[in-house]
């Protein structure tokens, strides 16, 4: 057993249960019928995050079938801190689920909303108005600590970049969706950290 082997191993149950729980939300709200465009998103920003999360994912991939092969961006990490990367890699399951579980049917992988998107702003949404990014932020987060890869840490910052900056476009569209409503959301909750 190789000493990388504990963690590939907690990464691949964090992924495995991300995916079970992903998929099936993501099943869900497919279930609406909606035809959800990316139009809005703005080609430049969509394509970016796109490649951005591809590079991430395909690094990722990488070190769990061929971590030898990423030694060159090894990252000299202590073991107590990989493992603090499976902490975090638990937070982000308990946080996801509890994320898509109130979000229902609402949840795309754009700045548009469904057709029928009703305004959550309980569980989660009760204190942040974005904490699937939360979530999204603690995966790359654990990912990173959990690899000790200087290289994935960093395509996963460029995945948040992108997506702190589409942020607003998506705000736009629910203020657009739900008005004055949302906008008093706004004012009492924080985009990504919660008001105290």
């Amino acid at each position: 057993m190789s000493p990388e082997d504990p963690f590939r191993i907690a990464l691949v149950t964090i992924f495995s249960l991300m995916t079970v729980i992903m998929g099936y939300h993501r099943l869900q709200a497919a279930k609406s019928g909606d035809r959800i465009t990316r139009k809005d998103e703005g080609i430049l920003l969509a394509v970016s995050l796109r490649l951005a999360g591809l590079c991430l994912w395909v690094a990722t991939l990488t070190y769990l079938i061929a971590p030898a092969s990423l030694e060159w961006s090894q990252w000299p990490l202590p073991d107590g801190l990989r493992w603090l990367g499976a902490g975090v890699g638990g937070l982000f399951i308990v946080l996801i689920y509890w994320t898509l579980t109130n979000l229902g049917k609402n949840l795309t992988d754009t700045v548009m909303t469904r057709a029928q998107a009703t305004l959550v702003t309980n569980g989660p949404y009760r204190h942040v108005r974005h904490p699937f990014y939360v979530s999204v932020g603690l995966l790359i987060f654990a990912v990173a600590l959990l690899t000790a890869n200087w290289f994935i840490g960093l395509a996963g910052l460029l995945v948040m970049a992108l997506l702190v900056v589409r942020t607003p476009k998506e705000e736009q569209k629910l203020i657009e969706k739900f008005g004055d409503e949302y906008r008093a959301y706004m004012a009492r909750t924080g985009r990504f950290l919660p008001r105290w």
